[in-house]
Formats: C-alpha cells, structure tokens, sequence
C-alpha cells in the first residue's frame, strides 16, 4: 500500500535546544512530520528522544528554537496550549486514574457541564470514538482492571477526542503481545489514512521497518540524519544511531557448558505456574519465552522467593533450598532482574549509589554502618565497566535513561557475585547499543561458568543469545528447544500458543 503524503509539513520542529543542569539535552535539533505519515523517532537511551516529544508535548519549553504547525508559528507553553494545537502524546507510562472507568478516563478535566457532568452522554461519546477505532473497550469497569492494550487504547481515544492532529506514542508496543502489537498497527494504519501524522518511538526495528514511512535518529542530543524507511537497511540505521559499526546485533559467544547447577522439580502456584520442572546448566543461557501472561514472571518469583509456592523444589549445585523470600535467595547466590526496573528494580527517588548499595549492604558495612566510601569505589568499577552514563554517583535514578537505569540494577546484583542470574525482559525500552553491551556481559558471565535464565518476549533475541529456550503457555511449559540454530519464530509461537 503506497502512502502519499502532503509536500507541506504539517509539524516542523527547527533549531531546538535544551539543557538541563549539567546536562546539554538537546542541540539545534529538527524534525519535519507530514499529514499522513508515520515518523518513526530513533536514538539510542538519552539520545534526546523524550526531551524533545516533551518540548512538543508542552512539558517542557525549549531553550531555542521554533515550533511550526501548519504553516504557523506557535508557542507550546504547557501541556493545554500543546493539546489546544491538535498535538496528542501517549507516554510509555499511561496517564490515567486506575479508579475511574474509561470513559472517565477519556474527558477527566474536560467535562461538559452546567450544574451536574452529563454522564450518558460522555458514555456514548467515548463509545462512538472506540468505533472509530474498531475495537471494544470495557467502559464501565475501574481502569486498573484493563489490559495493558486496553489502557492504550484508552489514551489513543483521548487523544482523538482533543480533534488531535499529530500523535505521538512512545514505546506503545513495549509491553504488548504480537496480537496486540497487530491491532496496534492496524489502528496507526487507519489513523494514517485519516491524515494524522504519527510520531512512533521504539527500540524494536522489526516494528520501525513495518509501520514507519520515514525515520529521524537522534544522536547524543543532535539530529543524526534521517531517510525514507524504504532506502534504509537495518545495519545502516544501527551505525546512524550509535555511531559506530555493530557487526552483530546478537554477539552470542559460545561458552562452555557444564552439568547441571539449578534445578526447579514440581513448582505450583494456584493456576499460574503448574508442575513446572527444568534444570540451567554452567555457563548456559536458558531462554524462557511465551506469551505475554504464560506464567514466565510468575515462575521466576516464585524461585526468587518474591511469591509463595504451593508445591516444588529448588536445588542449586546438588543443594536443596529452602528460599521463602528474596533474601534467602540472594543468600543462595541468585540474583533476579525485574520486568519493572523503575517499580521494583530501583529506589527512583534515591541516588544510583544508594541504590547500588542497598542489596549489598552486608558486604559494604561495618558493624551496621554503611562505609560510603567502599560503596562508592566498588560502584566506581561497574560505572566504568558497564559505561552508566551519569554525570556523579548523587545522581537520582529517576533522571538515568532505561538503558543506564538497568546498568545500575545489574551494577548492585553484579556486586553479589551471584552464580545463577534471573533477567526478566533485560532490554525492554533499551537502545540498540545498550542491548549490545548487555549481550557482552551476558556471554562474558557465562565464559565465568555462570548460569543465566533470560526472559525476553523478543523472539530474535531469545534465538540470538540462547542456548536452549522453554516456551511456555498458561503457566506450563509447552517445549523444550535445544537446537537453536535450526529453528524459527515460527515454531516458537506454536509452543506459545500451544496448538
């Protein structure tokens, strides 16, 4: 299907700049977004990405520069005057009240009212604009029992119900099963054809190379290059982000794989993980794949101790363990990287180096007390080894890019020395470039005869790094795949839906 799009930009971004302290976010950056088009917007983490869908958003007012839509100059003081100007913006995280319904969700600020807010007729109008969507959305349940899907589609029909122009959506499909991720495009697809420009920011370049039309890369805060999304390869748009030539977007290295170390036997939780056994051998990373909701989270705390088991064994290197909370399996020698690096992977609200010594407070104290200078030379290493990008070890965790954040959270786990590591979903919302690095530390722990359990619903990247993968589906596993080379994503999502 061939997209035509207006010769005329309908949004043109020219000359911005922003700085924060210590910190030069953006440099006489541009961007132009047509009628009909989807741009995809891409860059490495703290490549200035969310800086500047904040400065078109209104969130932040940019130091220089100007903002042109259609034809006309306009001043984006607030996050109003940027909805005033047809410019919706849907964040990675979701801006709703979980208590309110949807509909609720949609007008909240905006009702129509005299005396008393017209309920029925918000009802019907946010009913009407789920049409214009083609999807169904439950309209009169409290949003928190949405899906992750569903409370998306909740923010794309606010955003049309502000006549919006341009729409911007941040890593929509981040947490999104590849159904979902199809309903999703079709929606950008009718979008498109309506006229409204797309502004589409994700790290997945299978997603890029399917629904963009063209393609802006920030790099370091400066406008990289951009290009029709027909007349760039894979490789080329890689080197255009990160500056430099990645030879091997999956630089798996083999390791040498030993007997068995962690040995799960019969784990049980209610409906969620049922008779699930398998073993991780030295030096191996075991794949766990399937869809989103097959019980792959729910298993992996359940081994961390994090949930209670109703049934099941754990043994490490012929051990059995009695692990009945986190601690007991950090005192183990497990380590497990969380899905949700910012709810329960990081203290936001605290230093990296406080957060950094939090797990490891046994072994950076005496008698109790915490000796900050250990703490901050033991963090020093993994902030050179790891290359976290921050400007002081004071820096708060909520101001890091994804990619730095979940260097910071392997930095404290690291400081375990823990012999078998859980990382659930360890490139979600990272860059390309810090994904590689991932991937050199992940072959690099194994070369040490460490195992690794690596949860990721990113299908080449569980055929890129594994050496062998269990595919599970409603909380049993469905497959065990040992020849890794020889098979496809295809067969994986056979095992995933189990037909």
């Amino acid at each position: 299907m061939v997209i035509t799009v207006d010769t005329a930009p309908l949004l043109e971004m020219s000359g911005i700049r922003k700085s924060f302290p210590g910190v030069q976010a953006l440099s006489n950056v541009s961007l132009k977004l047509h009628r009909g088009e989807v741009l995809a917007l891409m860059g490495e983490n703290g490549a200035g990405k969310s800086t500047l869908i904040k400065t078109l958003g209104g969130a932040h007012r940019p130091d220089a520069g100007t903002i042109v839509i259609d034809g006309k100059l306009v001043d984006l003081s607030s996050p109003m005057a940027a909805i005033e100007a047809g410019i919706g913006v849907i964040y990675q995280e979701f801006n709703m009240i979980p208590a309110l319904t949807a509909w609720e969700n949609i007008f909240l600020g905006r009702e129509q009212t005299s005396l008393f807010v017209d309920r029925s007729d918000e009802r019907s109008r946010a009913a009407a604009l789920f049409g214009r969507l083609g999807v169904n959305v439950p309209l009169d349940i409290p949003s928190r029992q949405l899906s992750i899907a569903q409370q998306q589609l909740v923010e794309i029909a606010k955003a049309l119900s502000q006549d919006v122009r341009i729409l911007v959506m941040d890593e929509p499909s981040a947490a999104l099963t590849p159904r979902e991720v199809r309903k999703l495009f079709a929606i950008i697809r009718e979008l498109r054809s309506q006229g409204i420009g797309v502004i589409y920011i994700s790290h997945r370049l299978d997603e890029i190379f399917e629904i963009a039309d063209t393609i802006t890369v920030l790099r370091d805060g400066l406008y990289a290059g951009d290009a029709p999304t027909s007349d760039i390869t894979r490789q080329q748009l890689i080197e255009l982000m990160v500056g430099r030539s990645i030879e091997n977007e999956f630089p798996k290295q083999a390791a040498e794989i030993g007997d068995a170390r962690l040995v799960v036997t019969g784990l049980c939780r209610d409906a969620t993980v049922t008779n699930v056994s398998f073993e991780v051998r030295r030096g191996e990373i075991l794949g766990l794949t399937g869809l989103v909701g097959a019980g792959r989270t729910e298993l992996v705390r359940l081994m961390f101790g994090a949930d209670t088991r109703d049934a099941g064994q754990i043994a490490l290197d012929g051990r059995v363990l009695n692990i009945n909370s986190p601690r007991d399996a950090i005192r183990a020698g497990m380590c497990l990287l969380t899905e949700d690096r910012k709810l329960q992977g990081l203290v936001l609200c605290r230093s990296v180096r406080e957060n950094f010594g939090l797990p490891n407070v046994r072994h950076l104290s005496t008698f109790g007390v915490m000796q900050q200078q250990q703490e901050r030379s033991a963090f020093s290493g993994y902030v050179d080894s790891l290359t976290i990008r921050i400007p002081h070890q004071e820096q708060l965790a909520r101001n890091l890019s994804g990619g730095n954040q979940q260097k910071v959270v392997l930095a404290k786990w690291l400081q375990q020395n823990a012999e078998v590591l859980i990382f659930d979903e360890p490139t979600r919302g990272i860059d390309v470039g810090a994904k590689h690095e991932i991937y050199q530390l992940m072959n690099n722990l194994t070369a040490q005869g460490k195992s690794i359990i690596m949860i990721s619903s990113e299908l080449p990247e569980v055929l890129g790094m594994s050496d062998r993968i269990l595919v599970m589906h409603e909380g049993r596993i469905t497959g065990e795949i040992g020849d890794v080379a020889s098979t496809t994503q295809e067969k994986i999502m056979e095992l995933a839906i189990n037909r």
